[in-house]
């Protein structure tokens, strides 16, 4: 234990001088509590347990000879997967502490585990938290049940109560569902692997046997007893099942690793019986208003076919009067066909007449347009001889023209033309060296020379 800070070394009284407040005084023994105990387990009794609206958790931990007040803050108490309740036994993590502002003694409890199954309290948390970390309980993986299904799938044990339970609801429910169980037991040594198995048995024959949603169920028990649905295996299963998966294990308080890794849970085997029927228990209570809403549109339909019947009934005719009718119709038509054809005849001969005299006047006169004719034709013929007569002289000159600059009339003036022997024309005497062969073209024929020297124009 630390020194006693109020005594002085040999044991003397404090001096007068040094008197604490209450406060202070509540301070330091909480500091000296806190200081001196660690966190430990404690285990008792629970008794007055109140929840409060902040959602912080106070009772009193008790056993046969002494209690002690305790406080669960409510980031502690919402991670609870039990839930407390008065008479419980239970084992409280805490820290020794006092409340200042009463003086009371009391325990801050940080975690709390029923009495007796702490290690199986713990290997569940640690594989609760293993497969959640892993993203096995997200809800973005979890499917809706149909709202319809045509038959459910049920893994239990045959003789369990669950089963029970969950027939009377269904056939209170919905007596017309089909159920198929897969047995298995719920409790023992081999329970997890047997119901893994019948898991699996649903996925494989849910086409053959028509089961479109599975129900895993077993009732109320110590944790030891539901043990058997906290396997990691059976988890992963439930996860992988073709089939939506309805988890009612134990009691509302109960919860498993099956109940996380199922698409949904249900508080009891009663509760997920009525949540897998659910869509056709209330198609009962909307059947219930669709039908006079069906039957009043019957009627009313009923009613418009009869107006349409009445009315074609008003225009219901003989054949006879009909066909008479048809007649007189007929000859209405054929007086107004002839009228208007008779009308288009006597207007298509108007127009007849009045196009032949417009085509006598529009006639031509030969005789009248002879002279003019003649005279356009020597205008044209003499027009035509002075044409001639011009380009003939311009062509003369053309060709005169040509002729003076033709390379030969050059020629023939006393220039000549100088080629390579590859025929190039040589324009310039640099850059020729001498001796090299070169063909001269003259008037009157060619000559083939050298080159021996270069001189200046």
């Amino acid at each position: 234990m630390p020194a006693n800070p109020l005594l002085p070394a040999n044991g003397a009284a404090t001096p007068a001088a040094q008197v604490l407040s209450v406060s202070e005084l509540n301070r330091m023994a909480r500091e000296l509590l806190e200081s001196a105990l660690p966190l430990m387990w404690v285990g008792g009794e629970i008794s007055n347990l109140v929840r409060a609206a902040s959602g912080h958790v106070y009772f009193t931990l008790k056993d046969a000879s002494a209690q002690v007040r305790c406080a669960m803050w409510r980031n502690r108490a919402q991670l609870l997967a039990f839930r407390p309740e008065n008479g419980m036994r239970v084992e409280a993590r805490a820290l020794v502490t006092l409340y200042e502002a009463r003086g009371d003694y009391q325990l801050s409890v940080e975690a709390l585990r029923p009495a007796g199954i702490g290690s199986l309290f713990e290997a569940f948390n640690r594989l609760k938290a293993k497969l959640a970390a892993e993203g096995l309980f997200d809800e973005a993986g979890r499917r809706a049940l149909p709202r319809y299904p045509r038959a459910l799938g049920i893994v239990t044990s045959p003789q369990a109560a669950a089963l029970r339970d969950v027939l009377v609801t269904l056939r209170r429910r919905t007596p017309h569902l089909p159920v198929v169980l897969y047995p298995a037991p719920v409790q023992g040594a081999d329970a997890p692997a047997r119901l893994l198995e019948a898991v699996r048995c649903a996925g494989r024959r849910a086409a053959e046997d028509g089961v479109d949603v599975l129900l895993l169920v077993r009732g109320g028990g110590s944790i030891e007893d539901l043990w058997a649905f906290n396997d990691e295996a059976l988890a992963r299963t439930l996860r992988a099942c073709p089939l939506p998966v309805v988890c009612g294990v134990g009691h509302e308080t109960d919860f498993t690793i099956a109940d996380f890794a199922a698409d949904l849970r249900a508080p009891t085997p009663s509760g997920a019986a009525e949540l897998a029927s659910a869509g056709w228990y209330a198609a009962r209570a909307e059947l219930a208003v669709l039908e006079p809403r069906l039957r009043r549109a019957v009627e009313r339909r009923f009613g418009e076919l009869a107006q349409r019947l009445d009315r074609a009934a008003l225009r219901l005719v003989h054949p006879r009067e009909r066909l008479r009718r048809e007649r007189d119709t007929l000859a209405r038509l054929g007086e107004r066909l002839h009228h208007a054809a008779a009308r288009r005849l006597e207007a298509a001969d108007l127009r007849a007449t009045r196009a032949g005299l417009r085509l006598r006047a529009a006639a031509p006169r030969p005789q009248a347009l002879a002279a003019r004719v003649d005279m356009l034709g020597g205008r044209l013929a003499r027009a035509a001889t002075r044409l001639l007569e011009a380009r003939s002289q311009r062509l003369d000159a053309l060709a005169a023209h040509l002729q003076h600059l033709a390379p030969q009339a050059v020629l023939a003036r006393g220039y000549a033309i100088a080629r390579d022997k590859q025929g190039r024309v040589l324009r310039s005497a640099a850059g020729i060296p001498e001796g090299t062969a070169v063909s001269v073209q003259l008037a009157d024929g060619r000559l083939d020379t050298r080159v021996i020297g270069h001189g200046k124009a």
